[in-house]
């Protein structure tokens, strides 16, 4: 690279020496072309590290493969379209970075391209942003190719290997407007996210399905199973029909919640306005109980004061109350994650950000390309394992054992 830079400095000196530069434009141009040279001279470096020795080395002779000359091809850049000499190998083998093959924008370009596809915009928004930030013409279907290369890493990432053991597995889902055989329903993309052995969260996978049914959810949990996770301490999720079944049939020795926020959410549409302050108060006294033997006797206060004018929210709980009360079973710690599936809808709220300005996607693809991203950014911010996470894991031994946690002590 000093040597790039030592070239550069010398090339500019000569041309501010020489005279030629007489205008604004002038100095443009000059800025371009040595831009085109550091790009050039970058290539060559990214063929040199991949084949092993720099060009005329004497051990060149050595390795198999050899420089195979270069193609032509012209690039949008920060800087307008380029004109480069992409050098070549006998194996065919090099992939350059900067250039990336079949591609006629640079990659800086992409990585801006999919960072605001990221963040909520559409093809035509990007394109126009494009054309104003670099002055270079993108149409909507070259922003879509460069969307579509991420499908690979997706589907890379959506098969990749997963830990034998997580303590707590969370799933929710997200509802986004898809269009299907020329109608728009609804599609809802359900996301799984661990908390593994050293109290690290992981999204686990995604999964876009029209019906959420058992035959669903089997698959899904199956899907877990096939890629490594073998065990589940405690999952977290909301009462969908044929879930909690679900995972006892894959995951028997696993623990069930179902989430209280949802369950009390569901409770409070059935309450007139005057009264959803008073019964929320009371609704929170059952889930906030010090142990599960208190927290029946408030559901008994509940369905006194309550029961008449809403019976259907105690006899709700009341079918429920197994799933509903399994939290009561560790201590305080464990429980303030276990009960609630808050940690994917935060992650929701997230999305919904990023595709507020999408009323409707084409297609699963675009699903599956925008939320992919968006986990992404998420998962960005989980640099630090759980809080407390020492004092938790302990609890997670005392009451499953070194085994099943996956750990040796």
């Amino acid at each position: 690279m000093d040597k790039l830079q030592q070239a550069i400095q010398e090339e500019l000196a000569n041309r501010l020496k020489s005279g030629k530069i007489k205008s604004s434009k002038d100095l443009s141009d000059l800025f371009t072309e040595m831009y085109r040279m550091g790009i050039q001279e970058m290539l060559k470096a990214e063929m040199d590290e991949h084949l092993g020795y720099e060009k005329n080395a004497p051990e060149s002779v050595q390795y198999s493969n050899s420089r195979n000359g270069h193609s032509r091809k012209k690039v949008k850049s920060k800087l307008g379209e380029i004109p480069l000499e992409v050098p070549r190998d006998r194996e065919g083998s090099f992939e350059p970075q900067l250039v990336p093959k079949r591609s006629r924008v640079m990659a800086e370009i992409e990585d801006n391209v999919l960072s605001l596809y990221t963040h909520g915009m559409t093809t035509r928004d990007i394109e126009s942003h494009v054309r104003e930030l670099y002055g270079v013409e993108m149409s909507e279907a070259t922003i879509s190719h460069i969307t579509d290369r991420i499908i690979d890493h997706i589907e890379q990432w959506k098969n990749r290997r997963l830990d034998p053991v997580y303590m707590v597995v969370w799933m929710d889902a997200i509802v986004f407007k898809v269009r299907h055989e020329g109608k728009v329903i609804d599609k809802a993309v359900q996301i799984a996210v661990g908390l593994n052995n050293s109290g690290y969260k992981e999204v686990l996978g995604m999964w876009i399905c029209q019906n959420e049914s058992a035959a669903f959810w089997m698959g899904v949990l199956t899907n877990l199973k096939s890629r490594g996770l073998e065990d589940i301490l405690i999952t977290s999720t909301d009462n969908l029909k044929g879930f909690v079944e679900a995972i006892k049939s894959v995951y028997p020795e696993a623990k069930t919640q179902i989430c209280i926020v949802h369950q009390l959410r569901n409770s409070l549409k059935f309450v007139v306005w005057k009264d959803k302050k008073r019964a929320a108060m009371a609704l929170r006294q059952i889930y906030s109980a010090p142990d599960a033997d208190l927290a029946l006797v408030q559901l008994q206060h509940f369905d006194e004061q309550w029961g008449g004018k809403y019976p259907y929210i105690v006899k709700s709980w009341q079918a429920n109350w197994d799933k509903l009360s399994t939290f009561f079973e560790f201590p305080l710690e464990i429980r303030k994650i276990v009960y609630t599936t808050n940690l994917i809808e935060n992650i929701n709220r997230g999305i919904r950000k990023y595709t507020k300005a999408r009323t409707m996607l084409p297609n699963d693809q675009a699903v599956e390309k925008v939320v992919y991203l968006s986990l992404m950014q998420a998962q960005k911010k989980w640099t630090m394992p759980q809080r407390d996470w020492p004092i938790m894991l302990l609890q997670f031994i005392n009451v499953f054992g070194e085994n099943r946690c996956n750990l040796k002590l």
